[in-house]
């Protein structure tokens, strides 16, 4: 029958009409669970039939492959067998790795990563850019806003609410898309989503349309682009995952994840630059529907596959858990839940300082522009502390530490910035302090996403990674729900000296007390964090221990066996 099963393969696919790599999957990826195929055949098949090709790869670099699938591609490659671990355990001399769950692939089998992979790293960014500004279009222009379409404050909070609000449970079902029917339509749905639901919120500020209806229409727009939010905050890490090298993974998925706060960072600018007055609603609007009809454009025409032909790692090439088998065990990983909770935290707070800032820092005399200002710089530091932070990572695989180091710098910036931001004409200071808490508060979220993967190997990325974001989104509601609840009434003296909107029309509140409570949830959660956080890196021991499995099989030294990029 072994001798047989090349042909085998080759009747089943023309006489059941199915991808011989989905037989190829089913019969090898699973090997002592109800198969007489022994792993020498699967060897043979796979390289007589699956072995990556020049051709095969160019095509990858220039053109479409379809592969749609998000997880099917993932065991191309060989398990490996008793024969080829003989003598590899935890006192190896080559190798002190101790062997983890999940499957590994052989010494046999040829990584490459594909230069398309950046294209459509640019694609997701560009997306997330898009989308991050539709998010934040009125929190820097809030008082504005809230005067446009006839409403209170808080009202004008439920803008950037809506995102977290809809990101809970479209946040789990994006987590099941994206890992079960790929990178590819969750992209193109997301694009579509946010291009909608930028034309609805234009719609919103025709003069035509009645005072009364304006309000309904744009958090209805706002509504539809937040639906697209959790395919694109929860692609990066599965893209990193998928299409880039071990040694580029944290960089991929930092270049990813930042393009949201670039796009926060560019609606802090755009939105106030353009709105002095009720009438420049319309253009403000319209700006941001061009870089959402691009993103349709990029997504629909420009992602022809979501994975590669051919797998850049192990860990990428090695089957994961379905969406249920994954959820049971991230339910048992102990130091998962630590890091759900701490990123949680980490995110809820930089959404609540994001919605409010310019709610904390106008009734002390603080204008739109200062506070688009302050955004911005943090924003840019957070970019360059996210970079930093991916590139050493990357190079040391020091995730804990790194972590750990920026929560607790950004807990120390958030209770100086609770400080300051009591006190007027402290415009350097408090500027500064909003660029620190940037530079190591942004370092957490790449990062934090490559160690849930880390941490719950072989568990599928965007279920682990996505998870996180539902975490994040779930503190933000929370944490902005409780600022609006202890605002207090602004003193008489502070009053005189608010510059909250134009016409009297909306009444400013003192923060300061809601801003003590961020800062106390910032440092108690950076304690938890250093105390308890202890992972442990299940991914990196399962490409360590194949690439063991390569030095035992040829003496192939470690440092010489890296993706062919082509």
């Amino acid at each position: 029958m072994d001798q047989a099963s090349p042909f085998l393969f080759i009747v089943l696919f023309l006489v059941k009409d199915i991808s011989l790599r989905q037989i190829y999957r089913s019969v090898c990826s699973l090997p002592g669970k109800g198969t007489n195929i022994r792993p020498s055949t699967c060897s043979q098949i796979y390289h007589q039939y699956f072995a990556p090709t020049k051709k095969i790869a160019a095509a990858a670099s220039t053109g479409c492959t379809h592969t749609s699938k998000g997880t099917g591609h993932r065991m191309d490659g060989v398990t490996s067998n008793a024969e080829e671990t003989k003598g590899i355990d935890n006192h190896d001399a080559v190798a002190k790795i101790q062997k983890v769950e999940g499957q590994v692939l052989a010494g046999d089998v040829e990584y490459r990563v594909y230069s398309s992979r950046w294209f459509i790293l640019f694609v997701f960014c560009f997306l997330n850019l898009s989308n991050a500004m539709m998010w934040l279009t009125f929190a820097p222009i809030s008082d504005h806003t809230a005067e446009f379409y006839k409403v209170t404050f808080d009202q004008v909070n439920w803008l950037s609410l809506v995102f977290m609000i809809v990101s809970i449970p479209l946040g789990v079902a994006a987590t099941w898309l994206l890992d079960t029917l790929g990178l590819r339509p969750g992209v193109i749905l997301a694009a579509w989503l946010n291009l909608v639901g930028a034309i609805v919120r234009l719609i919103s500020a025709i003069p035509s349309i009645p005072e009364p209806a304006r309000f309904p229409v744009v958090i209805t727009g706002q509504t539809l682009t937040a639906l697209a939010q959790p395919f694109i905050l929860e692609a990066p890490a599965k893209l990193a995952q998928l299409w880039f090298a071990e040694n580029q993974r944290a960089t991929a998925n930092m270049i990813g994840s930042m393009s949201n706060p670039i796009g926060l960072l560019l609606a802090n600018v755009i939105s106030p630059a353009i709105v002095k007055s009720k009438a420049d609603f319309l253009n403000v609007l319209g700006v941001y529907c061009a870089p959402a009809g691009v993103g349709v454009l990029l997504a629909t025409f420009g992602i022809c596959s979501s994975v590669p032909p051919s797998p850049p790692t192990a860990s990428a090439a090695a089957t994961s858990e379905t969406f249920w088998q994954g959820i049971k065990k991230i339910v048992r990983n102990l130091q998962y839940w630590i890091l759900f909770l701490i990123f949680g935290i980490g995110l809820g707070l930089f959404n609540t300082l994001a919605t409010i800032l310019e709610q904390v820092l106008c009734p002390r005399g603080y204008d739109n522009t200062y506070v688009g200002l302050c955004a911005a710089l943090m924003i840019i530091c957070g970019v360059v502390g996210a970079a930093v932070a991916g590139i050493l990572v990357d190079k040391t695989k020091r995730f804990q530490e790194v972590v750990k180091v920026g929560f607790a710098g950004a807990a120390v910036a958030l209770l100086g910035l609770s400080f300051l931001s009591r006190q007027r004409s402290q415009q350097p200071g408090i500027a500064t302090l909003c660029g620190i808490f940037g530079f190591f508060g942004f370092a957490l979220y790449p990062i934090s996403t490559e160690l849930a993967i880390e941490v719950t190997y072989p568990v599928a990325e965007a279920t682990s990674s996505g998870l996180l974001i539902v975490s994040g989104q779930v503190w933000g509601i929370v944490l902005i729900l409780i600022t609006q609840a202890i605002a207090q009434p602004l003193s008489a003296e502070d009053n005189q000296h608010a510059s909250c909107g134009t016409t009297g029309a909306i009444t400013p509140q003192d923060m300061s007390i809601a801003m003590w409570v961020l800062a106390g949830v910032a440092c108690l959660a950076a304690i938890i964090q250093i105390i308890f956080f202890r992972p442990t890196y299940k991914r990196l021991k399962a490409e360590n221990w194949e690439k063991a499995v390569k030095v035992k099989k040829s003496g192939v030294k470690l440092t010489s066996m890296k993706p062919i990029a082509v």
